[in-house]
């Protein structure tokens, strides 16, 4: 009975040191945001994305581990995670792999937390549901903070 106590305790042990392992080793890979390849087209586009109606023209990250980072607003939804096909993504450890999407609708832009673990919040409120956005509003995911502009 000793025995067989013994064995299952060092099984048990194994177990738990292999998904740490496991866990430590995929954690610590960076998260690099691939960036897409643009699409071969007939037409030849010059223009430049436009700004939506508004005034709004780009999300800002001002804060964090990729402050300075821009991207254009032009109508389509922001995926904002941890996960490799997000539009802008976080590597910060409180960001959940979907983490939040910035979408416009009638010329607002709403911005919607996807069920996230840690939250997300505009200024010092946390969303609960969609959320229309302005100008220069601190939007933080983590230790991320963003703005439209």
């Amino acid at each position: 009975m000793r025995f067989a106590f013994l064995a299952l305790l060092w099984l048990f042990i194994y177990g738990m040191v292999r998904v740490i392992r496991l866990e430590l080793r995929t954690s610590g890979a960076p998260r690099v945001p691939v960036p897409a390849k643009p699409k071969k087209s007939k037409r030849v586009a010059t223009a430049e994305p436009r700004p939506s109606r508004g005034g709004l023209s780009q999300l800002l990250v001002t804060e964090g581990s990729l402050a300075g980072t821009r991207i254009a607003l032009t109508g389509k939804p922001i995926l904002i995670g941890r996960a490799n096909d997000s539009t802008l993504v976080l590597t910060d450890d409180y960001a959940s792999t979907r983490h939040a999407r910035i979408s416009e609708t009638n010329g607002v832009w709403y911005l919607e937390d996807l069920g996230s673990t840690n939250g997300t919040y505009v200024g010092q409120s946390k969303v609960e549901g969609p959320v229309p956005l302005e100008a220069g509003v601190a939007i933080r995911i983590g230790k991320t903070v963003l703005e439209l502009r």
